[in-house]
Parts: C-alpha cells; sequence; structure tokens
C-alpha cells in the first residue's frame, strides 16, 4: 500500500481509539450520507470481520452512525450520534455478518427515507484512509479523497466519450475512473475522480446528456 503523506500512517485528526475501526468507520458514513444527499430515516449496518468483533469497544458502532450525521471524524458527537439519530427520527439497526469478505473492516450501510434507497459497502484500509467498493450492486473503488463524479447511466456506446468531452472542455483532469455495469445495454455507473472541484454548470451539461439517467457530484 502506498501512503501520500505522513498522515496516512499515523492517522487523521479525530474521536476515538482507531484510526481504521473509528476514523475509517466515520469517514465511511460520511461517504454513504453524501452519496445518499441528505439525512436518511433509517440506517440498516451490517459488520464484518474485525468491524463485527469490535464494533462496540472500538467505537465503530458510533462512529458510523456520526458518519450518517454529517459528523467529519473529530466531531465531538461523535460519542453521542446514537442517541442523536434516535432524537432525529433516524431508526438504525446493526446486522453482525459472519460471511468470509475481502477486507476484515468491512461495512454495508443502507440508508433509506420515502422516496428513496441507497446501499454502500465500504472498506477502512488503514490510517482512516477508506475505499468504497460498491454502490447499489455496483463494483467501483472511491477513496473519497478527491472530489468525484459518479454518472448513472443506461450502457450505450458513445456516452463515456462523451462525458469526458464536457470534462475536457472544462479542463478538469481525470485522475481514476471507473466503469460497471450491470449487463451489456442495461443500467451502468461511471465513478471518476478528478483534480478539482466540480462546478455546478458542469453538472447540468451532464445532466442534460442523453441516457444519463442520474449525477452524483462529490466534494473533497
Amino acid at each position: 500500500m502506498k501512503y501520500r503523506s505522513a498522515f496516512d500512517i499515523i492517522g487523521p485528526i479525530m474521536i476515538g481509539p482507531s484510526s481504521s475501526h473509528t476514523a475509517g468507520a466515520a469517514r465511511i458514513g460520511r461517504m454513504a450520507r453524501t452519496l445518499f444527499g441528505r439525512q436518511p430515516k433509517k440506517a440498516v449496518i451490517s459488520l464484518y470481520g474485525s468491524f463485527a468483533k469490535t464494533f462496540k469497544g472500538h467505537g465503530t458502532d458510533v462512529a458510523i452512525v456520526g458518519g450518517i450525521l454529517d459528523f467529519d471524524t473529530f466531531d465531538l458527537r461523535i460519542p453521542n450520534s446514537l442517541q442523536l439519530a434516535k432524537e432525529a427520527g433516524i431508526e438504525v439497526i446493526f446486522q453482525i455478518e459472519d460471511t468470509v469478505t475481502d477486507h476484515p473492516n468491512t461495512v454495508k450501510i443502507r440508508i433509506e427515507d420515502d422516496k428513496k434507497d441507497l446501499e454502500v459497502v465500504g472498506i477502512s484500509i488503514g490510517g482512516g484512509t477508506i475505499e468504497i467498493v460498491e454502490l447499489n450492486s455496483f463494483k467501483l473503488r472511491l477513496s473519497g479523497s478527491n472530489p468525484a463524479i459518479l454518472v448513472v447511466h443506461n450502457d450505450r456506446a458513445g456516452l463515456i466519450s462523451a462525458v469526458t468531452n464536457i470534462l475536457a472542455q472544462h479542463e478538469i483532469n481525470i485522475g481514476h475512473m471507473e466503469v460497471s455495469r450491470k449487463d451489456k445495454g442495461q443500467m451502468a455507473l461511471m465513478a471518476i475522480e478528478v483534480d478539482q472541484r466540480v462546478e455546478d454548470i458542469v453538472i447540468e451539461e451532464l445532466k442534460a446528456l442523453e441516457h444519463v439517467t442520474q449525477i452524483i457530484g462529490m466534494v473533497e
């Protein structure tokens, strides 16, 4: 694993005893909240591997829920996040899973309200660093450390080129990009991490493309 700085090894400023089990967990929860776009009414949190074995002792439970409440890793409200979620009207359910996963620090978060639902699988890989590896059954790799655009679309020829052309016109450089699809010609997802903030005008141009069904813009 490559580290960009000493802070990737030491870990972030945080509330809690573990950069992997607490800070990383909070970041996964917050990424789920960002992808959902608003505060949910219900969160079903499935814990795997090491997360499942130590989640209360290392504060993984309060960290994930704190992230869903949009708290950063150093937010002093994290230890009280379960009570704060209850006061906010969010139903929280924890499930301990015994399925073997590719990474020991794995969590699946399903959040929903009356209008939509979203399912995210994330892993905490050390030093507070995370990856989102699945979104609504689409496989991807999203670090959350750079601005990103998620393009949900119908799988059609030329659409990837159309998306990247719009980014090039606005001089937005792509750092990492992955494409996955349910099946040939069916629903697909582009996950694009970029080097600079994406302005609203770019998002609107992407939304206007034929066969694009949803755009999720994420800032660092």
